[in-house]
């Protein structure tokens, strides 16, 4: 079962959108795929449920904010009680494949505030091991989903704290949205350098924790998908290629696939609980995105599988 995490520093670049449509697009496929919404403004979770609906069913202790918190409270529970299938989307899928949900929760900055507490010792050793047990907090509840899903996405925050850390300890890829311009492309060389600050210093402490449990983690990058495209007969703008060349000249790897700008369709979107792959409009420019979509997602499972 693939963990992959999805991240860029800045936001507003198309990251929770690209995630619903991947995570639709392969559920239409027929994966069984499990989304894990670990940013603190939900977008991800209210783009398959209506705020009321949180409100409801799930605010008060069914989300990500919940297992974290059972940690502290000395009553820790298996995180396959939070999962649940979004009613709308599981109907337009019709049984093709299945999607599956953790909602998140405003709460999970304080989260991280507790998690860091966590992370001192009397000494060395302590802290040591106290880096460890905080860190690899979710992959060891992620570990008990292995036979239930082919597929785990995770919608991170667009910073590096310790719940995103979380998140990259359990990923065995990283998948970085990114809009081509100045700011978006500017953080994803510093994000591959501190992916390497965390990885580091966890497997050096595995290796010298002789009583530890605990395995190395080697979580490697996906790729770059280039989002939010302007097209000007079919190509991305003069304005923007620069930028998808220049991250490329950095030997990151860069999708060949890339996803237009469309307010609309996107925007609108959320409102309904469906990721637009999955919404059966007229075809013209929709069809353009659809198919944009479709080519970035065999490009993503190509990638996975190799």
């Amino acid at each position: 079962m693939p963990v992959v995490s999805v991240i860029n520093y800045k936001g507003g670049v198309g990251k929770t959108t690209t995630t619903a449509n991947l995570a639709a697009e392969l559920a239409w496929r027929g994966k069984r795929v499990l989304l894990l919404d670990l940013d603190a403004q939900a977008s991800l979770t209210f783009s398959f449920v209506q705020p009321d609906y949180w409100n409801e069913h799930l605010a008060e202790d069914q989300t990500i904010k919940s297992w974290f918190d059972s940690f502290s409270s000395g009553t820790p529970f298996p995180i396959e009680q939070l999962i649940f299938q979004p009613e709308r989307t599981r109907q337009r899928l019709d049984g093709r494949g299945e999607l599956h949900l953790v909602s998140s929760h405003l709460g999970l900055i304080n989260v991280d505030l507790e998690l860091a507490t966590k992370l001192g010792g009397a000494t060395l050793k302590q802290a040591k091991t106290s880096f460890l047990r905080v860190h690899q907090r979710l992959k060891n509840g992620l570990e008990d989903l292995v036979d239930d899903f082919d597929l785990v996405l995770i919608d991170c925050p667009p910073n590096f704290n310790v719940v995103t850390k979380t998140a990259i300890v359990a990923s065995d890829k990283i998948l970085v949205p990114a809009k081509p311009d100045y700011l978006s492309t500017l953080g994803i060389d510093y994000l591959r350098r501190n992916l390497n600050d965390l990885v580091e210093p966890f497997n050096e402490y595995v290796t010298m924790d002789n009583d530890s449990k605990s395995e190395t983690i080697d979580p490697t990058l996906l790729g770059v998908i280039f989002t939010m495209i302007q097209v000007q007969s079919q190509q991305p703008i003069s304005t923007q290629r620069p930028y998808m060349a220049q991250t490329k000249a950095l030997g990151l790897p860069v999708f060949d696939a890339w996803i237009r700008e469309n307010k609309t369709l996107f925007g609108d979107a959320p409102e309904y609980g469906v990721p637009v792959v999955l919404t059966g409009q007229s075809p013209g420019t929709y069809q353009n995105v659809v198919n944009e979509l479709e080519e970035f997602v065999t490009e993503f499972q190509e990638r996975l599988d190799e």
